[in-house]
């Protein structure tokens, strides 16, 4: 078995308790549930993103939940139904929504000013290959430490530069592997989250 580079610089190898965290749920929209946009696994992903959602909520910790806006009579029309976040885990009165343009939940957006300076963030949501990881990445060199929840996420196949199909369960394997091999920690379930 290969070294991490986290390993290898003395990064932490477990997640931050969820009491000294924030919450940050990624694109949870309807976009990801149905048509040509669905994601594999998509439900038992939601169904650990309510998990979560509902362990922060009882912790009384930050939670900001992020939507992804690609306009009028796109899969990301943040005016329509198809764009916005899934009932089951959608925000509640004061619980803030940031509207992001790019895959990573930073990018022109207020996130990084609303967290303390070097905060500990639990990520969850959609797609891991594309918004997580780019979110992920971006804590890290904002000077957050990210974890993500591996069983809240879910991503789709994807055409492979060879003319084959990248299976979306291998991309969710590369996706979290490359994530946690030095800009975060990846635990399978919320459950893996202490509190």
């Amino acid at each position: 078995m290969s070294e991490t580079l986290r390993n290898l610089v003395g990064l932490p190898k477990e997640p931050a308790s969820l009491a000294e965290s924030s919450l940050i749920m990624i694109d949870l929209q309807n976009t990801y549930t149905r048509g040509v946009m669905e994601l594999e696994n998509v439900q038992p992903a939601i169904d650990q993103a309510a998990e979560l959602l509902d362990r922060a909520r009882s912790a009384g910790i930050p939670i900001f939940h992020i939507m992804h806006d690609a306009g009028e009579g796109s899969p990301y029309d943040v005016k329509g139904e198809i764009g916005q976040i899934v009932d089951r885990v959608a925000p509640r009165d004061g619980e803030p929504v940031i509207v992001k343009n790019f895959p990573n939940s930073f990018t022109q957006t207020d996130l990084d000013d609303r967290l303390a300076p070097g905060s500990n963030l639990i990520l969850a949501g959609f797609m891991t290959h594309m918004c997580v990881n780019s979110t992920a990445r971006g804590a890290f060199s904002l000077g957050h430490s990210p974890s993500v929840v591996a069983g809240t996420t879910a991503t789709r196949s994807l055409p492979g530069v060879d003319g084959t199909t990248v299976s979306a369960a291998a991309l969710q394997v590369a996706s979290l592997a490359a994530i946690q091999d030095m800009f975060g920690v990846v635990v399978p379930a919320a459950k893996d989250i202490p509190a």
